[in-house]
Parts: structure tokens; sequence; C-alpha cells
């Protein structure tokens, strides 16, 4: 059994969504980020960062016990124990490497920055920040419109992989990131693709908050 330590974000939502998809067994854990509760001794011991998501894993390599933080590497390393979404030749498992590296350290980044400056009082302050993030969450939107053209799934053909899981956690929020999908045909069709998985569906509607 896998224990799933979490509360309703986007990184949260990946894991949900590997998780249904993998179709492991798993408990969530609710971890409230509202009340400070990230940085409690027990799950900072399992997450020496305080972010959520994290794992533990009662059935991990050797049938030991493991526990995993980082949405990334829990991801990939759901993807090796399943044997799925993740492909084992190295040449098909590049493109999926290198666009969960580009969710995680863009296209998740920067559309955070928009949630935080939402939030922000009106004033100049706000205005630079909205500007600045929403313009570079724009782009990549963009980015990730273009790879889509012609293509079902972001870095594998047939099926979705762990990287689709990571972008569609964030894309999930896009109406908050203030992007509609109007100019985004590719973007708005992989979507809906992903949505109408039931694993994806199952992913979002599991109570993490």
């Amino acid at each position: 059994m896998i224990t799933l330590h979490t509360w309703n974000t986007p990184n949260g939502r990946k894991i949900s969504v590997a998780l249904e998809e993998m179709g492991l067994p798993y408990t969530v854990k609710t971890v409230n980020i509202g009340q400070d509760e990230q940085f409690r001794p027990e799950f900072l011991a399992i997450s020496p960062n305080n972010r959520i998501p994290a794992i533990v894993d009662d059935e991990g390599p050797g049938g030991q016990p493991i526990s995993l933080f980082e949405s990334g590497a829990i991801l990939l390393y759901l993807g090796e124990k399943t044997g799925r979404f993740l492909p084992a030749d190295l040449r098909a498992r590049v493109p999926v490497l290198e666009w969960l590296m580009w969710q995680m350290g863009g296209f998740g980044p920067m559309p955070g920055q928009v949630h935080h400056f939402l939030m922000q009082p009106d004033g100049p302050a706000k205005d630079y920040g909205l500007a600045r993030y929403g313009k570079e969450t724009r782009r990549l939107y963009g980015v990730l419109d273009k790879r889509l053209q012609g293509r079902d799934f972001v870095a594998t053909e047939g099926e979705p992989s762990v990287a689709d899981f990571a972008i569609i956690g964030w894309a999930w929020r896009h109406e908050r990131h203030q992007v509609p999908f109007d100019s985004l045909p590719n973007v708005a069709a992989w979507y809906e693709r992903m949505m109408a998985r039931p694993g994806v569906s199952r992913g979002f509607e599991v109570a993490l908050s």
C-alpha cells in the first residue's frame, strides 16, 4: 500500500492521477498547507523541503518501505515500479524526461507565481508580477501547443507518459492562470483527451483536502 501525503494542489494532483492510471492501491493522508501542517516533524521526516506531495511505499525496492518527496521523482519512481508510462528504451525515454523536466522547471513555477501575485493587493507590485509571470506562462502554453501539433500525447505515442500526468496537473488550473484555450487548439484537444481517461478523471475526483 502507498500512502500519499498531499493537499489539493496541481503538484498533488499529478500523483493522484498517476496512481489511478497505474492502478496502484493507495490511501491519502492530507497535509493542510493552509495550517502549516507541512512543517510538522512527522512530515519533514519524509519531505525535508516541507513541500507536498510525498509518498511512503510499504512495498518498495526489495520489499522494504521507502519514502519519496518531489513530484517528479515520485512520478519516475512509480513509472519504474509499474513498468508503465515510462518507456524502458532509453531513446524513447529521453523525450519523457525532457518534458517532465520542462514541467518541473517552468510549467509549474511560472504559473505558480501567477497564483501568488493574483492574491496580492492591487498596486504596482501585483501589476509587475502578473505582467512578468503571466507573459512567461503564456509563452510556455505556446511551447506546449507547438509540441502537441499532430500528437496525441506530449512525449510518447499510443498512450500518455508520466510527463503528461505532470503537465495536466498544472493545465488543470489554466483558467486561474488566465490562459484560455481559444488560441491553443492542440493544448485544448490534448486536455480533453486526457480528462476523458477514466484514470485521470478519478485522479481529479479523489478528495485531497
